[in-house]
């Protein structure tokens, strides 16, 4: 089957590689109907992680079953499916505490497994043609037959669920609001998340024009932070409170004002910006070892942090990647109603063969490849 292979920084190729087997009775194989290239891939593609050549990316993935083991009895050959990034078995006390992206059992001496990503376990990812689904009964959400909302349920694998979370973790409650930073797809599906709970405003930050566009166009307060520091600017709208909670959806690579990396930044504007006792989730990813970080203690995941200011604040914390069963099944029902629409952050829709170039582009951010779906069938 033809699979996207990391190279090296910066390059991927379309390979053809083994197909996917049945390789344990609660084993299914998936035919992919829909993939979507995830800002989390970024960091591999420029070498910010200790990723090798060799891995097949893709963990945001949905399809068709199209071979089930002979221990599968939830799943049938047919079904229309999603399966969470996170791989999990179902059964560990972690899973057992639905903290699924925390799975103990799938990924020896980590906790916690994906498709297609580093020291996630040894899942290939769905970034193909063919995806082998371990623990099928428990890692696949049966969707509608048919092909209606595709894109919709593309995202349930991971940016609506991790959005989702990032606002959950704060504990919002309606009427409250919350700044969400960074205006990827994750942060987009952060701030729809909050208007969905009941969020009063919601205050999204970038400084990217069509993010900030997408932003408004959903009910949220864009905040474009190259025209000022986006603290003040929030403080100025909130008679200097700040908001009830914030969103961290960029990670440890964020840049400060000048365009220099400052990985602990938006960490920093969230404590200044989150009035005292409120509370911070934290979904923009932050690794033990980046070796692209702009100094040593970066490089080993030790940051510059305002823990004193978090202390005298009395404010809470949450952080971690999303458990996605723990949401995918109830905002599935919100797309099945016609209550959410998650596949407004889609920009472009491409042929698996597409993907080299499609990563070229949305690592240099240029505009219409902001969250890229691809359509291996196609």
């Amino acid at each position: 089957m033809r699979a996207v292979v990391y190279q090296g920084p910066h390059e991927v190729t379309v390979e053809q590689v083994e197909d996917p087997r049945i390789e344990h009775p609660d084993d299914v194989v998936v035919q992919i109907t829909t993939t979507a290239i995830c800002g989390s891939d970024l960091h591999m593609y420029e070498g910010r992680t200790l990723a090798e050549p060799g891995i097949v990316f893709g963990h945001e993935n949905m399809g068709t079953v199209v071979e089930a083991g002979t221990g599968v009895r939830g799943i049938r050959v047919g079904d229309r499916v999603s399966m969470p990034f996170n791989v999990a078995c179902g059964y560990c006390r972690n899973c057992r505490e639905q903290k699924t992206g925390f799975c103990l059992t799938v990924n020896p001496g980590f906790a916690g497994g994906a498709y297609g990503y580093v020291a996630m376990g040894p899942y290939r990812g769905g970034q193909a043609e063919y995806l082998r689904v371990p623990f099928a009964d428990f890692n696949c959400l049966k969707l509608p037959p048919g092909t209606e909302h595709e894109n919709d349920y593309a995202m349930l694998a991971d940016i609506f669920p991790t959005g989702y979370h990032g606002v959950a973790m704060t504990g919002l409650r309606p009427g409250e609001n919350i700044t969400v930073m960074g205006g990827g797809p994750v942060g987009l599906m952060a701030a729809y998340s909050a208007i969905l709970m009941g969020a009063a405003e919601v205050f999204l930050v970038d400084r990217v024009p069509d993010r900030l566009r997408l932003a408004e166009s959903i009910g949220a307060t864009p905040i474009d932070f190259s025209a000022g520091d986006p603290v003040a600017q929030i403080l100025d709208r909130t008679d200097g409170v700040g908001t009830d909670h914030g969103v961290d959806a960029v990670g440890y690579q964020a840049t400060g004002a000048g365009g220099a990396e400052q990985p602990a930044a938006v960490l920093n504007s969230l404590v200044e910006v989150v009035r005292a006792t409120g509370a911070i989730g934290v979904v923009g990813l932050y690794l033990a070892n980046d070796p692209g970080a702009p100094d040593e203690h970066s490089g080993r995941g030790e940051l510059l942090f305002k823990v004193g200011k978090l202390f005298e604040k009395g404010l809470r914390m949450g952080t971690g990647q999303a458990n996605v069963k723990t949401y995918n099944e109830y905002l599935r029902n919100l797309i099945m109603a016609g209550r959410a629409t998650p596949s407004f952050v889609v920009s472009k829709e491409l042929p698996l063969d597409a993907a080299p170039d499609a990563y070229q582009r949305f690592d240099r951010r240029e505009a219409g490849y902001s969250k890229v779906v691809l359509k291996p069938a196609a």
